[in-house]
C-alpha cells in the first residue's frame, strides 16, 4: 500500500456554487408555488437535495495534513492541499497529521550484554511520510509507535554492556552518539511499513537497576582509584629514571647499586604516597 495523489476541488468556489443552487432550488420552489407548476417544485426539491448532499463532499485540511480517501472500502488517494476542499460526498475521509511528533518511553529494565539489570529510557521523534500506510497497513500507527519503540530500546541495551570494559567496545554510558545511530536505524526497520520516519532516537535516562547501583558505584570507583594510581606509578616511574639519569649525566654523586635502590624506594614513596611525607635530614655521612 503505497500512497497515491488525489485532486480535489477549492472548497470556498464550491461552497458559493451550491449556496447559489441552494438559493436557485428555493427561488424555484416560491415560483412553483405560486404558479401551481408541479414541474417546478420537482425541480426545486431535487436541486435542493443534491445541493445539500454535495455539501457532504467538503472537508478541511489543516498545514502538514493529509486526508485519506477511501470508496465503499476501497483506497482511492491522499490530498495534502490545505485549506477547505471538495471531492466525491460518497468518498469517506480518514485525516492523518504529518507534523513532527515524540515522546519519551518509560524506564524499562532489562539486561544489558553483561547481564547486568540497568533502567533505560529514550526519546524518539518522528513523523508520519505516507499517510495510506500509516492507515491501511496498521490498525493504530500511534499505538504502533510505541511499542516497537520500547522494543526496539530493548534489543539494543541487550546488544551493549553498560560501561566500557576493552578497548575500542561501544558501550551505552560512554558512546552516546553510537547508541542513538543504533537505535535509529533500528527503529527505522521495523516503522517503515507502517509510512513513518524516525527523525531522532536519543537515550534520555541510563542507569543501574537500585538493587545493584550501590555494588557497581563501588565497582565504578575502584577501577577510578586503580587507573589513577597506574597513572601515578607510571608518572612517577618515569621521574625516577629522570633524576638518577642527570644525577649521573652531570656527576654530581656516583651511587652504588645499593644506593640508586635506596634512593628509588624513597623517591616512590614520596610521588606514589597520599599524604605529604616528612624529610629526614641525615647530618653524618652517606654511608
Amino acid at each position: 500500500m503505497k500512497e497515491i495523489p488525489l485532486q480535489s476541488l477549492p472548497g470556498i468556489p464550491t461552497l458559493l456554487g451550491l449556496i447559489a443552487a441552494g438559493l436557485a432550488s428555493a427561488y424555484l420552489f416560491f415560483t412553483g408555488v405560486q404558479t401551481d407548476s408541479p414541474l417546478l417544485l420537482v425541480l426545486a426539491f431535487v436541486m435542493g437535495v443534491l445541493a445539500g448532499f454535495c455539501l457532504i463532499g467538503l472537508y478541511m485540511v489543516e498545514p502538514n495534513q493529509s486526508a485519506v480517501l477511501s470508496l465503499f472500502g476501497k483506497y482511492v488517494g491522499t490530498v495534502k492541499e490545505n485549506g477547505l476542499r471538495w471531492n466525491n460526498p460518497f468518498y469517506a475521509k480518514k485525516k492523518v497529521s504529518q507534523r513532527v511528533r515524540n515522546f519519551e518511553s518509560g524506564r524499562l529494565k532489562v539486561n544489558e550484554l553483561d547481564g547486568s539489570p540497568i533502567e533505560i529510557a529514550a526519546v524518539i521523534v518522528w513523523q508520519v511520510v505516507d499517510s495510506a500506510e500509516a492507515v491501511y497497513n496498521v490498525d493504530d500507527y500511534e499505538s504502533f509507535v510505541h511499542i516497537q519503540s520500547e522494543s526496539a530500546l530493548r534489543t539494543m541495551a541487550t546488544s551493549y554492556p553498560y560501561d566500557q570494559h576493552e578497548e575500542g567496545q561501544i558501550a551505552l554510558r560512554s558512546h552516546a552518539a553510537e547508541i542513538s545511530q543504533h537505535l535509529e536505524q533500528e527503529l527505522s526497520e521495523r516503522l517503515a511499513d507502517a509510512g513513518v520516519q524516525v527523525l531522532n532516537a536519543r537515550i534520555s535516562h541510563l542507569a543501574y537497576a537500585p538493587e545493584i547501583a550501590q555494588a557497581m558505584l563501588q565497582r565504578q570507583q575502584a577501577n577510578a582509584i586503580i587507573a589513577a594510581r597506574t597513572r601515578i606509578v607510571a608518572g612517577a616511574v618515569g621521574m625516577v629514571e629522570m633524576a638518577l639519569a642527570e644525577l649521573q649525566k652531570n656527576g654530581v654523586v656516583h651511587l652504588d647499586e645499593e644506593r640508586k635502590a635506596q634512593m628509588v624506594s624513597n623517591l616512590l614513596v614520596v610521588l606514589c604516597g597520599e599524604r605529604s611525607t616528612q624529610p629526614i635530614v641525615n647530618a653524618g655521612t652517606l654511608y
